[in-house]
C-alpha cells in the first residue's frame, strides 16, 4: 500500500507540475521569432463616455488593456501600432511600454491590404502588436493570413486574432478571447 501511495502522490505532483507550467490558452504557442512572424490584432478596448470625437478608454477598457501585458508576456514585442485616436494608442500602450517599445501611429483610413503588406514587409519576424477599431480589425487580419475573418460587432471588444506568419509565407489564424474578469460566468 505504501508503493501505490507514492505513485499516486507522484502522479499527482507531475499533473500539478504540468499545469502549472501551461501556456495560457490564448497565448501564442509559438514564439521561435527566426522562423517567422506573429501579428496579434485587436480592437481597441471599451470606450469611456469623456469625449464623442476621440474619448479615452472605460474603467473596463483599461482593465482590458492591462491584460494585454499578460496575452504578451512570454513573447518578446518587436512594436505595437495603434491609429491615430486615443482608445487605440491607450490600449497599445500599456504593452508597449511593458516591452520598452513606443506606440507606432498607422492612419486607420489605409486600406487593410495595404497595411497588412507593410507590416510583413517591416516586421517579417518576431510579434507584432496591432489595435485597430472593429471595422478594421478583422479586415487586417484578413489581409495578413490570406483568409476569411468573422466581421466584429460594434460592442465586441475581447477578441483576439493572433495571425501567425511562418517562415516560408504561410499563414495561419488563430481566434481567442480576453477572458478577463469582466467575462466571467455570473458578470
Amino acid at each position: 500500500m505504501n508503493v501505490l501511495h507514492r505513485l499516486s502522490f507522484a502522479a499527482c505532483a507531475a499533473l500539478l507540475s504540468a499545469c502549472a507550467t501551461a501556456p495560457k490558452p490564448d497565448a501564442p504557442t509559438v514564439v521561435d521569432t527566426a522562423a517567422g512572424a506573429t501579428y496579434l490584432i485587436v480592437r481597441h478596448a471599451e470606450k469611456a463616455a469623456d469625449d464623442p470625437r476621440d474619448p479615452g478608454l472605460a474603467e473596463a477598457g483599461q482593465a482590458r488593456a492591462q491584460r494585454l501585458i499578460e496575452a504578451l508576456a512570454r513573447t518578446p514585442l518587436r512594436a505595437a501600432y495603434a491609429t491615430g485616436y486615443r482608445r487605440t494608442q491607450d490600449t497599445a500602450a500599456p504593452a508597449a511600454a511593458a516591452h520598452g517599445l513606443q506606440v507606432t501611429l498607422y492612419d486607420a483610413k489605409q486600406p487593410a491590404a495595404d497595411f497588412a503588406a507593410a507590416l510583413r514587409r517591416d516586421w517579417p519576424q518576431g510579434t507584432v502588436l496591432v489595435v485597430a477599431h472593429s471595422n478594421t480589425a478583422p479586415g487586417i487580419a484578413a489581409a495578413l493570413c490570406g483568409c476569411a475573418v468573422e466581421p466584429m460587432s460594434e460592442h465586441e471588444y475581447d477578441r483576439r486574432m493572433w495571425v501567425r506568419v511562418d517562415a516560408q509565407g504561410r499563414a495561419q489564424l488563430r481566434v481567442g478571447r480576453d477572458t478577463g474578469p469582466e467575462s466571467a460566468p455570473g458578470r
